[in-house]
């Protein structure tokens, strides 16, 4: 298969929503009293008797399209979660996500669970994937932990999201706002449904979806109790950014992979990823590196490849255009300050614990978390936040079949850490200090992590 389809057929996570046959309205298994969401401008509500992936995939209340890759194969989850579900959207102009039939941007699902243990947690969809895409590796755990649970897609999906909004930077900054009005209108849901407002709310999510959780907590921490951040994208108008280590690995790669040249691969360590990942990198040269750079690239910088939209796919080194000789540092300062408009400070004001995999090889952990953590530490704050080196994660957890001698998945360190922060927020007892995790050689990776 050329690489160029491949790219954009294969499941991701932070770079392409999975394009799928539309999802119908789900019929609906009982009638069901609504609430009302406020600001949507569109609602349906259905009683069901299982509100996790066990259940909503027989019943049409999810989408596995949008979820698809993200968790091992062996991963299991708990089910028999009865409850309330509503799928709604907000006003909005964008119409990329199709799900429910709908063509409407700013679709969000709400979980109501019938044995409600007080709690409230709200995601964004990783990657540009659409409202549904944490529902196994997130709602499914929390519903059955008694959590209400709440998700977005962030208000624009897909690869060609960059063609949201009118200035460079545009599409991103609605991710935000879009979680910040979700969250506020899932807390008044909960409170209506259970007659009080949730004792405590998380933030959580996985890649574009945990650097949103980093930006809530900066921004909005009155909305939240803490967070839970796996693999955050990090945005710096400075650096680093994914726009300023991936170029270096569509400029290497190509020489590495055809003649082994060990100054390619010296550049590709310099850039960030790491030694121990090269068994990574045919994969994310053909799925993850091309795409994520040119659709970021343009939807900060599209002055860079005028008049080809999003550039020319797995270009060679010297065409005009070409993404592999982007330079971030050179390019004029309206494309940094693009970037300040959704850049990161360090400055949390909720608890918050970040995951990051050794072995991510989209999203190098010495050029995301690492700096973040330092960043945190910066403003003073590093008394709110745990840092967990997982060794052997991936940016995928679906890639661990693949390579169970190599990696290890991240989500069973997801739910230890969710237990640690339910523990941190609601009894004052601190998590373990911040660490890196050692990969088990022996055990069940897919569904255990000790974070000590």
């Amino acid at each position: 298969m050329p690489r160029q389809l491949l790219a954009v057929t294969v499941a991701t996570i932070a770079v392409t929503a999975v394009m799928a046959v539309p999802h119908a309205a789900p019929a609906h298994a009982a009638a069901c009293p609504a609430i009302t969401v406020p600001g949507a401008e569109r609602q349906v509500t259905a009683c069901l008797d299982d509100l996790t992936t066990a259940g909503t995939v027989a019943s049409g209340h999810t989408v596995p399209a949008d979820w698809a890759g993200l968790q091992p194969a062996g991963a299991r989850n708990p089910r028999s979660v009865p409850g309330r579900q509503i799928d709604g959207y907000f006003p909005d102009t964008s119409t990329t996500n199709t799900n429910n039939g709908w063509n409407h941007d700013a679709q969000f699902v709400i979980r109501l669970p019938e044995h409600w243990t007080g709690g409230l947690v709200v995601a964004g969809s990783p990657g540009n994937r659409r409202q549904y895409a944490n529902d196994f590796t997130i709602s499914d755990w929390v519903l059955a932990r008694g959590y209400a649970y709440a998700a977005t897609d962030k208000g624009n999906t897909g690869p060609q999201f960059y063609r949201d909004g009118t200035r460079p930077g545009d599409a991103v900054a609605e991710w935000n706002r879009r979680l910040t009005q979700l969250t506020v209108a899932a807390k008044a849901v909960v409170a209506r449904r259970y007659g009080r407002p949730p004792v405590r709310t998380f933030a959580a999510g996985v890649s574009n979806g945990g650097y949103l959780v980093r930006w809530q907590l900066e921004n909005h921490p009155g909305l939240f109790d803490g967070g839970l951040d796996w693999e955050g994208t990090l945005w710096r108008a400075s650096g680093p950014n994914p726009l300023t280590f991936l170029p270096t690995a569509l400029r290497e790669y190509p020489r590495y992979a055809a003649t082994g040249d060990p100054r390619a691969h010296a550049a590709l360590l310099s850039a960030g990823f790491a030694a121990g990942s090269e068994p990574l990198w045919d994969y994310h040269e053909k799925v993850y590196w091309d795409l994520t750079q040119r659709i970021y690239r343009q939807e900060f910088d599209p002055g860079f490849s005028a008049p080809v939209e999003a550039g020319t796919p797995y270009c060679a080194s010297g065409t005009p255009g070409c993404d592999a000789d982007y330079d971030y540092a050179s390019r004029p300062r309206s494309v940094h300050q693009a970037v300040r408009r959704v850049a990161l400070t360090g400055r949390i004001g909720r608890p918050l614990i970040t995951l990051h995999g050794t072995l991510d090889t989209l999203l190098p952990i010495a050029r995301d978390s690492d700096v973040y953590d330092r960043l945190i530490r910066a403003r003073g704050r590093g008394e709110l936040h745990r840092y967990y080196r997982i060794v052997g994660g991936n940016h995928v957890d679906g890639l661990y079949d693949a390579h169970p001698d190599l990696l290890r998945p991240i989500l069973p360190c997801f739910h230890t850490a969710f237990a640690a922060l339910e523990d941190w927020t609601g009894h004052g007892t601190t998590p373990p200090p911040s660490a890196t995790v050692p990969r088990a050689a022996t055990g069940d990776p897919a569904n255990t992590c000790a974070l000590t």
